[in-house]
């Protein structure tokens, strides 16, 4: 039964990644043909870093190539109609500001509408949370939570596409991550590994195009990987242990702590949050003379680390998994105060502090030094 359901899951990934990685020299085509063309700018609030005019429609890429899995291997049912239905408006509502740029709030409107078919018509609801010895019943705040965290998801991976190969590679991760959970743990015919399988095949066929140098962008589409992001851990979410809940976030944990770090940063700096800026993670990495493959690759591999930390707490042993976690999260904090991620001036006195102690400590050292040599010293000339 196992070889059966892994043969049809790998099937799965195999469909959807060729008809991605056929279907993207197209919509390059058709981005040029409407102009979908993210053009190089040099302003502090542009993310990107090009230097040549590069198509965008790749969100829409991936929607065709999950579209044509769906086809091929998808049951239907309310909760998969409903995710249809989002998912269209969100790639309706990237579609048309990938053409032609359209206020934040306008886009807000179209994911809301989004979030609300999975609530409403799917039933995706966060209804209750049990952490700690104590039960939480959310009653009728379970529909805005879960509406909240739909659009979150939605646009955490849009903001952290800055880099060639950045939000599909860590969207990957998550769907590879999330396959091998379901996997392990016999869930290999239901909806979550559909979905995560189709997913991680037309997000890998995109990445072949997408990875440094890029021939195409996703555009505003990578709210739709962002999207089916919220679904797949919502689907996770079995039972009301916080715990199930926590694991999908954790693979997460990268994009989810730069766009804490970004609002916090805009905060502190009296900016709206939802303003671009150039003091994301990427941006520090490349300030520290890192290509952007390199960087990339660097953020891969952290990612990886919570991911396989995931798999390990989910699957293997619990305290291992707690483990790794303490220890990414204190290298990634680390991180966080010797750069200007979330402000100048932090960074600035952790480097003064430690640039202190580390005086102070070669003074010290330097006049135990002394006191030893007149020492010695004076012991040969006792000897003497």
């Amino acid at each position: 039964m196992f070889g059966q359901e892994i043969d049809n899951l790998i099937k799965i990934v195999a469909v959807t990644f060729l008809g991605s990685v056929c279907i993207m020299p197209i919509m390059k085509r058709i981005a040029n043909h409407i102009g979908a063309i993210d053009k190089p700018r040099d302003d502090e609030e542009h993310r990107h870093i090009h230097d040549l005019p590069i198509p965008k429609l790749g969100g829409l890429g991936i929607f065709l190539s999950f579209l044509l899995g769906y086809i091929l291997f998808g049951v239907q049912s309310t909760q998969m109609n409903s995710v249809l239905i989002g998912s269209f408006i969100i790639i309706l509502t990237s579609l048309i500001d990938d053409v032609k740029p359209i206020r934040a709030s306008h886009k807000f409107f179209g994911h809301l509408i989004a979030a609300c078919v999975l609530v409403f018509y799917g039933n995706f609801l966060l209804n209750n949370i049990t952490a700690f010895g104590f039960s939480f019943d959310f009653g009728i705040w379970s529909y805005p939570i879960t509406i909240f965290f739909i659009v979150a998801c939605t646009n955490i991976i849009n903001l952290i596409d800055g880099l060639d190969g950045l939000s599909a590679g860590i969207s990957s991760i998550f769907y590879l991550t999330i396959g091998i959970i379901g996997y392990l743990q016999g869930r290999g015919g239901s909806l979550v590994m559909i979905l995560t399988c189709l997913m991680l095949g037309a997000t890998l066929g995109f990445l072949v195009h997408n990875f440094h140098p890029a021939k195409i962008f996703a555009g505003d589409g990578a709210t739709f990987m962002g999207f089916t992001i919220s679904v797949i851990t919502l689907l996770e979410f079995k039972g009301p242990a916080l715990i199930s809940f926590f694991i999908p976030l954790m693979i997460l944990a990268i994009p989810i702590l730069d766009t804490l770090f970004a609002i916090i940063r805009r905060l502190l700096k009296h900016q709206p949050i939802f303003s671009a800026d150039r003091q994301h993670l990427h941006h520090q990495l490349l300030g520290m003379n890192f290509s952007q493959r390199t960087t990339v690759l660097i953020i891969y591999i952290i990612d990886l680390c919570f991911a396989t930390a995931s798999i390990i707490y989910t699957i293997k042993d619990p305290v291992i998994g707690r483990w790794i976690y303490i220890v990414l999260f204190i290298l990634v904090f680390w991180f966080v105060l010797h750069t200007s991620i979330i402000s100048d001036k932090g960074s600035q006195k952790v480097k003064e502090l430690e640039s202190g102690v580390k005086e102070k400590f070669t003074s010290t050292r330097h006049k135990i030094t002394k006191k030893t040599t007149k020492k010695r010293n004076k012991i040969n000339g006792d000897s003497k």
